[in-house]
This record gives structure tokens, C-alpha cells and sequence, in this order.
């Protein structure tokens, strides 16, 4: 049934074409507003990923949408970790259980399908290369220019959603207002993409089904698979410093470093200068803010309300999630605004608050301790207690990643609880062998035998 309420939303990326066709299916007339070009028309990788982690949150919102068997035909499961150390030497750490994955999809592809699908909904009007001015919040009148024309004009919608990312204008609007709380904060790092062409066949030069980690202790390189045969890397590296890229200013010096830190990887790439030379460095920031939402008016969804650096692959799948969420809400709320957008904010702020905080210490892990053969041998030791006790042990990995139904907030409180066993339970383990050690097997039967955790 159609509905009369004009809603707009602000951004036309992936949780922005995945909101409003929602909102399309609920009945509501949906104005999407894109700062860029048409991305299906134009080439506007611009230097970001071009492929992301998919897991299982995402996979539930496309579900909806009926495009996750589309969307898996060219994505590629990646069922571990492969660590590359200095001397090319590889070691492996399964990302869950047996037939477990998080896939490796093209951003750019999956904003194209998502806009197809939009712009076949009737009730969807999408307009590229129009850039928000301003809102004036006291009356969601919108200030927008018309790039291609540089021309000025302004909407007035009923309901305004912004899913305009981390430097959203909707928010910087809010900002403005009495009472708004913001924080934002960038890591001294910043990324760089490279790549690993395939080979002249269009096979993958690395092991295909796997995310590959170069740690280094305060830098870090990782790959990820793409359709094509290549890799997309990203060169994860402090801004300033003696090793950063304030200091890696010549070609020479830049293969003299890759041959030193990553000897494996620099055959693959032969564009390496090239490409770190040319390609823009991009930083990485958190953002937290409250309120998500005005007078049942506007409201701030996806990397609006809670951009988080990409360690733990959950910046998508959580901006998906809001919109699983969102749906939910619309069908039990139908036009109550406020009540809407009230729940949704306190349902998913203390979530988005914890998975922001679960990826800042996700990058410290990949960065550090999966080089660590301590660390490697705590994982072990959990995959068996994980098989030992199913219903009372889940790694906090697996409960962010392939457990859609659990709150990031709880994935979290229940990471600290076993962390701090672990802390306890491996000054008994020396090897996998240890396991079975009564002292062990005591510890465990005492805390988990009646599935505390």
C-alpha cells in the first residue's frame, strides 16, 4: 500500500540503496541523493577498497532483499588466515568451524546491484551528482547543489535518513544543535592499495580461498581475493616516523623495504612502485556520536552514526544490520517516526559502540599476536574447548562473525569473560598436547561443565 510520507535518504552507497529499497517495500516514496556520479556509468574506485569482508549479518540483509545467491556467485569464501612471516615461511588459523567462510565481494559490484534494483522499484528516484549543502533542522528543508548544473536548489522532505558515510553532512547539520555528543578519532595509521595481478592463465598467484596477513609488529599488509585472479592489498602503515610513509619517499627505498619485510610478496607485484606512488593514502577513523535521531525527522544510519576502522570487517555488515534492524522496527511501528527511530537508537548504540571498539583491537591482533606462536597455540586451545564444550564456548571471533543472532554488545562482554580465563588456563599449556592435562580438563569442567559461559 502506498504511503503518502516523503522520505529522502542522504547517500546512495550500499547501506543508503539497501535502506531505501526497505523503505520501498513498506510502500513509501524513497528520493535517493548521491554525491557522485552514477557509479554503474563512471569509474570511481578513487583509491578505496575494492572488495570487503561479507559475513554472515550482511548475508542476512541481502537475504531479504533476494540478491544473496547472486551476490555469492562472485564472491569468494575465504576460510582462514594465512600468515606470510619474513622469511615467506606460512602458517594458517581457520577463521571458524568446519565450512565456515567470510567472503571476499567487491564493493563496486555490490553497490551496481544494489542501484539496479533501486532504480527498477517504482517508488525509488535516484539522483546522482547532487551534494547536500545543508539541513536546516528545524524544518528538514535541504540545501543541495546540482554539480553538473552548479546549481542551488532545496527539498523539504518529511523524513530524512543519512547514510551520507563518516563525513556525513546530515550529521555535521546535527552537530550544530543544542546537547549533540561527537567524537571522532583517527588512528596514526593510514592505508595504501596495491595489487597482486593474477597469472597470465587468470589463476591466483596465492592460495585463492584465504586472507593473507603480512605481520609486522607495528605495520601490517593483508590480501584479499577478487574474481579476476588478482588480490587487493592493503599496506596498513604509520603516517609519520622512521618507518611510515612520510619516509618511504623514493622508488628505490620503497622495493629496498619490501624486499626486507615482505621478500614473498614483492614478486607478485610488479606495479609496486607505481601504484604506492600514485595511489592516495587513506586514513582510518572511529566516529561515535549521540543522538542518532531528530524529533522522529532525521535520522543517522551506517557510517553516519558509527564509522569504525575496517579490522574486524563488520563496517558494512553492521551497516546492514541497521538496516535488518530498521525493517523490523517499520513493520512493528509502521508510521510512528519517533518511536522508530528512538528504539532503533537504543537498541543499536551500545552494539555499534562495541563492534567500533572490537576493531580497534582486532587491528592490534592482526598487526602483533598472529605472528605469535603463543597466540596461535591459545587459538588451538580454543577450537578444542570450542568442540569439547559447543553449548558454553564460542571464540569471540565466531560470535561477531557467524553468529547474526547474538548483539555485538554481548560478543564483547562474553570475549572479556573468556579472555580472562584463557589468561588463566594457558600458564598450564605448553602444547596442543597440554590439553588433555587433568589440572586442564579440571579447570574446564569447573567453569564450563555447567555452560556458564
Amino acid at each position: 500500500m502506498e504511503n503518502k510520507t516523503q522520505l529522502s535518504v542522504m547517500g546512495g552507497g550500499l547501506v543508503g540503496c539497501l535502506l531505501s529499497l526497505y523503505l520501498a517495500k513498506q510502500g513509501y516514496p524513497v528520493a535517493v541523493y548521491e554525491r557522485r556520479p552514477d557509479l554503474r556509468r563512471a569509474d570511481l574506485a578513487g583509491g578505496r577498497s575494492i572488495n570487503l569482508a561479507l559475513s554472515d549479518r550482511g548475508w542476512r540483509a541481502l537475504e531479504t532483499i533476494g540478491i544473496s545467491e547472486d551476490i555469492k556467485k562472485v564472491a569468494i569464501p575465504m576460510y582462514r588466515r594465512v600468515m606470510h612471516d619474513t622469511q615467506g615461511h606460512l602458517s594458517f588459523q581457520p577463521y571458524g568451524q568446519e565450512g565456515q567462510a567470510i567472503y571476499s565481494v567487491s564493493r563496486g559490484g555490490l553497490n551496481r546491484a544494489l542501484l539496479d534494483l533501486a532504480e527498477a522499484e517504482p517508488s525509488i528516484s535516484l539522483n546522482f551528482e547532487q551534494q547536500l549543502l545543508e539541513v536546516e533542522v528545524s524544518s528538514n528543508k535541504v540545501s543541495m547543489l546540482d554539480v553538473a548544473a552548479n546549481k542551488e536548489y532545496q527539498v523539504q522532505p518529511d523524513v530524512i535518513f543519512a547514510a551520507d558515510g563518516a563525513y556525513s553532512m546530515v550529521r555535521l547539520s546535527l552537530q550544530k544543535t543544542d546537547r549533540f555528543n561527537y567524537e571522532q578519532s583517527y588512528l596514526d595509521y593510514g592505508y595504501k592499495e596495491l595489487t597482486i595481478p593474477p597469472n597470465a592463465d587468470g589463476s591466483w598467484q596465492l592460495e585463492k580461498n584465504a586472507l593473507h596477513i603480512w605481520p609486522r609488529g607495528q605495520y601490517m599488509m593483508i590480501a584479499l581475493p577478487n574474481i579476476d585472479g588478482s588480490f587487493t592489498c592493503t599496506l596498513f602503515f604509520p603516517f609519520e616516523g622512521d618507518l611510515s610513509f612520510a619516509s618511504l619517499k623514493a622508488p628505490e627505498q620503497l622495493r629496498e623495504f619490501f624486499q626486507e619485510v615482505f621478500p614473498d610478496a614483492v614478486p607478485l607485484m610488479p606495479d609496486l612502485e607505481q601504484e604506492f606512488f600514485e595511489n592516495p593514502t587513506g586514513s582510518l577513523v572511529t566516529v561515535k556520536c549521540l543522538p542518532w535521531r531528530h524529533k522522529g525527522k532525521i535520522l543517522l544510519v551506517g557510517d553516519a552514526a558509527h564509522a569504525i576502522v575496517p579490522f574486524y570487517g563488520q563496517g558494512m555488515n553492521a551497516g546492514f544490520e541497521d538496516c535488518t534492524v530498521l525493517r523490523g522496527l517499520l513493520q512493528e511501528h509502521e508510521h510512528d517516526w519517533d518511536t522508530i527511530f528512538k528504539t532503533f537508537q537504543d537498541l543499536r548504540k551500545p552494539n555499534t559502540d562495541a563492534i567500533a571498539d572490537l576493531a580497534v583491537y582486532n587491528f592490534i591482533e592482526m598487526r602483533d599476536k598472529v605472528a605469535d606462536p603463543r597466540f596461535l597455540l591459545q587459538k588451538k586451545i580454543e577450537a578444542q574447548i570450542t568442540a569439547q564444550f559447543p553449548d558454553a564456548w564460542l571464540p569471540l571471533y565466531s560470535m561477531v562473525t557467524f553468529s547474526p543472532d547474538l548483539p555485538y554488545a554481548q560478543a564483547l562482554a562474553n570475549g572479556k569473560r573468556q579472555e580472562e580465563m584463557m589468561n588463566e588456563l594457558m600458564q598450564y599449556i605448553q602444547s596442543e598436547a597440554d590439553y588433555h592435562k587433568p589440572e586442564v580438563q579440571e579447570y574446564l569442567q569447573r567453569h564450563l561443565g555447567k555452560g556458564s559461559i
